[in-house]
């Protein structure tokens, strides 16, 4: 996705996944769903979810996982850090599939099952649309009410939207 390569949205997906505990996967595929003019349905995209949370921790967490271990010993080893490197590549390979999961899930529904629904306008605020979509649903512990002293990572969802829709800093 070329959102990830604009200024600023690496180091904003990484704090939104080493601090508040969201899949960058995750993340990426709502973007791209803003960028649509898409919406996911909320108790679908709760089915998926648990999918897509299950590759992360049972394939790229793995793969993370080894790759940080053996950063240290790769420090002094030729051949350790060559195995670090190709880690580092399948971990890539493995959030690739995880996107092109979430992008299919979306794209290929059973005529009989609704995943998202268009959108007739997009929200005037892409920050709080996303935080609705990430944080505030009935499946997980946020709540409007933990976003009224805001953590800092909130500021990594503004520059995610700063970079869907580069109007927002100005509105």
């Amino acid at each position: 996705m070329s959102l990830y390569a604009k200024p600023g949205v690496e180091t904003a997906c990484l704090t939104l996944q080493d601090e508040a505990g969201l899949d960058v996967c995750e993340v990426l595929f709502h973007c791209w769903l803003y960028s649509s003019g898409l919406e996911a349905i909320p108790a679908a995209l709760a089915r998926e979810r648990e999918q897509r949370r299950l590759w992360q921790c049972n394939v790229t967490a793995v793969l993370r996982g080894l790759r940080r271990d053996l950063k240290a010993m790769a420090a002094t080893s030729e051949s350790v850090k060559a195995l670090r490197s190709t880690i580092k590549q399948a971990e890539l390979m493995a959030e690739r599939e995880n996107l092109q999961r979430w992008q299919m899930w979306a794209l290929e529904a059973p005529s009989n099952e609704e995943r998202v629904v268009n959108v007739a306008e997009k929200t005037s605020d892409a920050s709080k649309w996303l935080r609705k979509q990430l944080l505030i649903n009935p499946y997980d512990g946020f709540s409007e009410d933990c976003l009224k002293q805001p953590p800092t990572w909130l500021k990594s969802l503004q520059t995610l939207t700063c970079q869907l829709d580069p109007h927002q800093g100005a509105r």
